[in-house]
């Protein structure tokens, strides 16, 4: 194979390059406008280029980048009390990504399981779910795709139905070694998945944690920093995890992730137990400080109501059609009555508006949190418009009357 690039070939790019952001639009090197809701895979949570957070980095970096984790670094000392106060949690590590926080929630309960002389510390995951790419978050993830030709992968999981408390119970009489669930309040990658009892599933799943001295671990990669209404997804349900990863909207845009612990979870990690050279320096963390703090000054509650009004715009525009729409705040897939509808990706993109199809017939949208009630319609009425059209292809309803404006 040749190519000019100098880049592995690890991901199929679009035929498109964007050069600047201004909230919820993205500007590619013709000049072109684009309504992006996708918001760089739920990360852009206060929009492109947000001016608080650009010249909190700008600031830091003229100050002091990075000291190593070998001495105190204040900045990182504030950002964990803010996380403490707005999640309920007690301690903070911090990392640089999704992945890494997983890592760190995977050997917590490797360290809980051991502390209690379990043989193989085992934690319970999902079918579809999605937790990362490195070796032992691959394996957790449910995802054969994902998996294929990384072999042998990392004992320790057994995986389940999603939404099946009775499949937990049934593996914890079967198998001793349980320690923890690892779980997605609402899975992400997958097509965004709601479990049928909503945020109901959580209490279950914490029920189920406390009856057998498990740890319940929530990867809130993607459903927290105000994505689904809350500032993370288990405040719907009112409970505490043991164990909380979270990353992309933490930093919107700087690379910077996070495990949080409580309860039983607080003693496992001692100094030499984990640890990275970038974690939560100087810069990342007056990035996230100031990420976190502008999403306390409303785009959280800006998220829930434009959930809803985007969610209620699809049900009217296409809900005669057998569409349907699950998730919560401004994480919402959008599931098509047909196998596939993956080509609309190109046509959202030629019409001007940027679109993620997961699962084949599910739109996945992840619009920043800022998204005014203006574009939350313009959105709905411009992929309604291509919808219908591509629906109407496939022998189901008609075409809309007008075309794209976008």
């Amino acid at each position: 194979m040749t190519s000019t690039s100098a880049l592995m070939p690890t991901y199929a790019r679009q035929p498109v390059a964007f050069v600047r952001g201004e909230g919820v639009w993205l500007y590619d090197s013709e000049g072109r406008r684009y309504l992006d809701t996708t918001a760089g895979i739920a990360v852009c949570g206060l929009g492109h280029a947000n001016p608080v957070v650009a010249e909190a980095i700008a600031d830091q970096a003229r100050t002091l980048v990075h000291t190593s984790n070998l001495f105190q670094v204040p900045l990182q000392e504030q950002l964990g009390a803010l996380l403490r106060d707005v999640s309920g949690m007690d301690l903070c590590f911090f990392g640089n990504s999704g992945a890494e926080a997983n890592e760190a929630a995977i050997k917590l309960a490797r360290l809980y399981g051991n502390k209690k002389d379990v043989a193989v510390p085992t934690v319970i995951v999902m079918e579809n779910s999605f937790h990362g790419r490195t070796l032992a978050t691959l394996t957790a993830t449910g995802n054969a795709k994902v998996q294929e030709g990384f072999g042998p992968l990392v004992q320790g999981f057994v995986r389940v139905p999603h939404d099946d408390i009775a499949a937990i119970e049934k593996v914890a009489a079967e198998n001793p070694d349980i320690v923890a669930i690892l779980v997605e309040p609402i899975q992400g990658e997958s097509g965004v998945r709601m479990p049928k009892n909503g945020f109901g599933y959580l209490k279950q799943l914490r029920e189920v944690c406390d009856k057998h001295d498990w740890l319940l671990m929530l990867d809130e990669i993607q459903t927290g920093n105000g994505r689904t209404g809350k500032y993370f997804a288990y405040q719907h349900a009112g409970i505490l995890p043991d164990v909380l990863s979270t990353a992309k909207g933490l930093g919107n845009g700087f690379p910077i992730g996070a495990c949080l612990v409580s309860g039983k979870a607080v003693d496992l990690f001692g100094p030499g137990k984990h640890g990275t050279t970038y974690g939560g320096t100087p810069l990342g963390s007056r990035a996230a400080l100031a990420t976190v703090q502008e999403l306390l000054k409303g785009p959280i509650d800006n998220a829930a109501a434009m959930g809803e009004r985007i969610a209620s715009g699809f049900r009217r525009e296409l809900g005669d059609l057998g569409v349907t729409v699950e998730g919560a705040g401004l994480m919402l897939g959008v599931v098509l009555p047909v196998p596939s509808c993956t080509e609309l990706v190109a046509r959202a993109r030629d019409a001007g508006v940027l679109l993620i199809v997961s699962a084949e017939n599910r739109i996945r949208l992840l619009p920043p949190l800022v998204i005014s009630a203006e574009e939350s319609d313009l959105l709905v009425r411009e992929i309604s418009v291509l919808v219908r059209a591509f629906l109407a292809e496939k022998g189901i309803g008609a075409p809309a009357a007008v075309g794209v404006t976008a």
